[in-house]
């Protein structure tokens, strides 16, 4: 079943016609339970890999907590599958030449200093035949939370204007605008009407802090926001608009369901990044090497 965001409830362009210049493409991924295959774009389920090159592993020190899980084996730590997109599936995703699948790939122990996963991403050619599935188990002492469930995918073209990262100039000369549009409608130009939310390709990162792009480390310029992987489809306030018509219960609000009902909607791949955050993947797609980096948003 594909998954569609409703019209937004208002015309926004028309409304604060000054934040058109600042219009994205986003594409929400919008994963739910499934058991895909490892030919296919999804989240936590069989990925493919070279039989060329060993399964990457992290040599990290990785730092312990009272909550973290025991570990029983010593030693680097095997990445695990969060991501695999093909290009065919997402118009909007650039890939290097010559590549056609991306593969977000963590290790799913804490690292300093945020406590959190460490992203790597891989760039392949699909029709490589050195390509096989691979299915890698996933290493002890890892917390749950960092284990993304099997989930098909149901991407979906969007459009995304700025929240944190509207111009402070522009957001100024809004702002009463904003609150009179908010007091006569109730809906709200920063929790409703600007930022996609959920996990996605391209669009502008869901911050909830202040915005922290990074620069390239070779030609300096600002890098380009990839793909956000957040914890949850959509929070308290925003599932008024980004809550996918097709999971809108008949009756009553998504609220209403049973807690497992609404989380397989709400967090369908059992995520959770610091208190609800988020990771943020960047790349510079002006440099040969295009460069990655990565950010936190631990709320």
């Amino acid at each position: 079943m594909a998954r569609t965001t409703p019209p937004r409830p208002l015309d926004v362009e028309a409304l604060f016609p000054e934040v058109a210049a600042f219009r994205k493409s986003a594409t929400r991924l919008h994963p739910r339970p499934g058991e895909p295959g490892p030919r296919e774009s999804s989240m936590g389920g069989p990925v493919l890999w070279p039989s060329s090159e060993p399964w990457p592993h992290c040599a990290d020190e990785h730092p312990r907590t009272a909550y973290s899980p025991p570990r029983t084996t010593e030693g680097p730590v095997p990445l695990v599958p969060v991501l695999q997109l093909f290009a065919a599936d997402l118009p909007g995703l650039e890939l290097p030449p010559g590549t056609d699948l991306l593969q977000l790939l963590w290790c799913p122990l804490e690292h300093d200093p945020d406590f959190v996963p460490r992203p790597e991403v891989f760039q392949w050619d699909s029709a490589c035949p050195d390509l096989a599935p691979v299915a890698p188990s996933r290493p002890d002492g890892a917390d749950d939370d960092y284990l993304p469930d099997p989930c098909v995918l149901h991407p979906e073209v969007v459009t995304d204007y700025p929240n944190w990262d509207l111009p402070d100039e522009v957001a100024d000369a809004l702002r009463a605008r904003f609150e009179q549009v908010e007091e006569e409608t109730g809906w709200s130009y920063w929790y409703h009407l600007s930022v996609s939310s959920g996990i996605k390709v391209g669009g502008y990162p869901t911050w909830t802090q202040e915005p922290d792009w990074p620069d390239c480390p070779s030609c300096d310029r600002t890098m380009r926001h990839l793909l956000t992987v957040n914890s949850r489809e959509f929070d308290g306030e925003g599932w008024r608009t980004w809550l996918a018509v097709e999971d809108t219960p008949a009756e009553g609000e998504i609220w209403d369901l049973p807690y497992e009902e609404r989380k397989l909607v709400q967090c369908p791949p059992d995520l959770t990044i610091g208190d609800m955050g988020g990771v943020y993947l960047f790349e510079c797609p002006d440099c040969p090497d295009r460069p990655l980096a990565h950010r936190f948003d631990c709320s």
